[in-house]
C-alpha cells in the first residue's frame, strides 16, 4: 500500500463480464475488432440503439446498500479498498513459478513509466512490499470479487503449467481463451471461506494456500484509472481506483453479501444504460462511460481479444474536475479544452470552476470535448470528440451510416452518449 498517500485510498474493481448461450442471429452480430474505426462515432439515437439479443454476454452490477456512506444505492462493478495483505510478501511463495516473469507473467506495458498511473508506476519496495502494484490490485480485485458476489476467481495449482504456456503466448501478442471458474472445492466449504475472508482479508492468502491455488490475476486486464472528483463526496470518500476488465466463458454462481451489497444484476450493458435512463437504476459516471465502451461489442470473443490486446498499451489516470455552469454540471475530463492545465492530483486541495455560461455556449466554444454532462442524477450524457489515447475506445450507444467519417471542417465527429 501507498502509505504516503494522504487525500486518496487506493482501490481496485474489475468489468466481470461472462458469456450467455449463444445462437446464430448473435454469432452474425458480432464485430471484428479490425472493423473498429480508431475515432470516436457520431451522436446516437434511440432507433439504431443494439437490442439486447444482439449481444452474447452480460456484465456484473452489484448494488450498494442503502446505508453506504459513499454512493448509496448505486450499482457498481465489484471491487474495493486495497488491504495491507494484497501486498503481502506471503504472495512470494504462491506465485513461486512465476515470479521471474515479468510481473509475474502479466507482462510490460508499453506507456512509458513517466506518463504511468501513479497507482501503478509507483515502486512498492519503498514501502516495504516485493509485489509489485499491477499483481496486488488485481489480487484485490479478485478478493473483493469474491467477498461481494462469491465469484471466485483463482486458478488451481495443477494448472499452473497451462497458465505459464499461456503466459509465453501473451508475451508473443498472442490471446489465450475466455476465462473460465475452477471448482477448488465445495459450496458449503467455499461459503465458509468467504466468511473468513470478509472477517479478515488475511485469511484469503491463508485460503488459496490450503486449497491450492492462485489468484487468476492474469484473466484480468488493466482498462484504466478512475479519481473520485474533489469537494463531491467529502475528503474521506476519495479513491483511487484501478479499473481492470475480465471476460469469463459462462456466467457464474453469484450471491450478495447482505451487508455493503443489497443485490446483484447480471445484463447485458445496453440494457443497464436504457434501465438508468427509465430511473429504474442508478450508476455513476465512471460505470456509465465504461458501459458505453462495452458497447462496441457485440461478441465476448471481440471484446476479450480488444482488452488483452490493448491492455498492454496502458491508460491514463482521470480526475474529473467539476465545472458548474448555469444549467447543468459538467464533470471534465482530462483533453477537453476547458481541462485545466495544471492540477493539483494530490487531493490537496479541492478543484472547483463555475460559470454564468450555458452548455450550449460552452459546447460552441470548445473544440475539444471529453466532458460528462449531468442535468440531474438520471440524466447524464458523455460528450467526446477526441481520440483516446492508449488504443481505448470512445463510449457509444450506436452509430449513424455517417459514423466513420469527419465532419466538412476536418474535426473528429463527436460521440453523445
Amino acid at each position: 500500500m501507498n502509505t504516503a498517500l494522504v487525500h486518496w485510498k487506493e482501490a481496485a474493481t474489475v468489468i466481470l463480464t461472462a458469456g450467455i448461450r449463444r445462437t446464430s442471429v448473435v454469432d452474425s452480430l458480432r464485430t471484428s475488432i479490425e472493423n473498429h474505426s480508431p475515432h470516436p462515432p457520431v451522436t446516437w439515437t434511440r432507433s439504431v440503439l443494439p437490442v439486447k439479443s444482439a449481444f452474447d454476454y452480460e456484465v456484473l452490477l452489484l448494488k450498494r446498500s442503502g446505508k453506504s456512506g459513499f454512493m448509496p444505492n448505486a450499482y457498481v462493478f465489484p471491487g474495493g479498498l486495497v488491504d495491507t495483505s494484497d501486498f503481502s510478501s506471503e504472495w512470494l511463495d504462491i506465485f513461486r513459478n512465476f515470479i521471474h516473469s515479468p510481473n509475474f507473467g502479466l507482462g510490460v506495458v508499453k506507456q512509458p513509466p513517466q506518463t504511468r498511473p501513479p497507482i501503478f508506476a509507483t515502486d512498492r519496495m519503498k514501502f516495504g512490499s516485493p509485489i509489485p502494484g499491477e499483481v496486488a490490485f488485481r489480487i484485490c480485485a479478485v478478493r473483493e470479487t469474491f467477498e461481494e458476489s462469491g465469484v471466485l476467481l483463482v486458478v488451481p495449482k495443477e494448472e499452473e503449467n497451462n497458465v505459464l504456456k499461456s503466459v509465453g503466448h501473451r508475451e508473443n501478442a498472442g490471446t489465450t481463451d475466455l476465462s473460465q471458474l475452477s471448482n477448488v472445492c465445495g459450496e458449503r466449504e467455499l461459503a465458509n471461506w468467504r466468511q473468513l475472508v470478509m472477517q479478515n482479508p488475511l485469511n484469503f492468502i491463508r485460503m488459496c494456500r490450503e486449497l491450492e491455488c492462485l489468484p487468476n490475476i492474469w484473466a484480468l486486464h488493466e482498462w484504466g484509472n478512475w479519481l473520485t472528483p474533489t469537494a463531491v463526496y467529502g475528503k474521506q470518500r476519495r479513491y483511487d481506483t484501478a479499473f481492470f476488465i475480465c471476460c469469463l466463458k459462462d456466467i457464474p454462481h453469484t450471491v450478495q453479501d447482505e451487508k455493503e451489497i443489497v443485490h446483484f444484476k447480471w445484463s447485458d450493458p445496453i440494457e443497464v444504460l436504457q434501465r438508468y435512463e427509465a430511473r429504474e437504476l442508478w450508476i455513476a459516471p465512471p460505470q456509465l462511460y465504461d458501459l458505453g465502451r462495452l458497447c462496441h461489442f457485440h461478441g465476448l470473443d471481440d471484446l476479450h481479444h480488444f482488452a488483452q490486446q490493448r491492455s498492454l498499451e496502458g491508460c491514463e489516470q482521470w480526475l474529473p474536475i467539476r465545472l458548474t455552469s448555469a444549467d447543468c454540471y459538467i464533470s471534465l475530463l482530462p483533453g477537453d479544452g476547458l481541462y485545466p492545465e495544471q492540477v493539483d492530483m494530490s487531493g490537496h486541495s479541492d478543484v472547483n470552476m463555475s460559470t454564468q455560461k450555458s452548455l450550449e455556449e460552452l459546447q460552441q466554444e470548445s473544440s475539444s470535448l471529453h466532458r460528462i454532462v449531468s442535468h440531474d442524477p438520471y440524466n447524464t450524457s458523455v460528450h467526446i470528440n477526441i481520440t483516446p489515447k492508449y488504443k481505448h475506445l470512445s463510449p457509444l450507444r450506436g452509430t449513424s451510416s455517417s459514423s466513420s467519417s469527419s465532419d466538412s471542417s476536418g474535426s473528429t465527429p463527436t460521440s453523445r452518449l
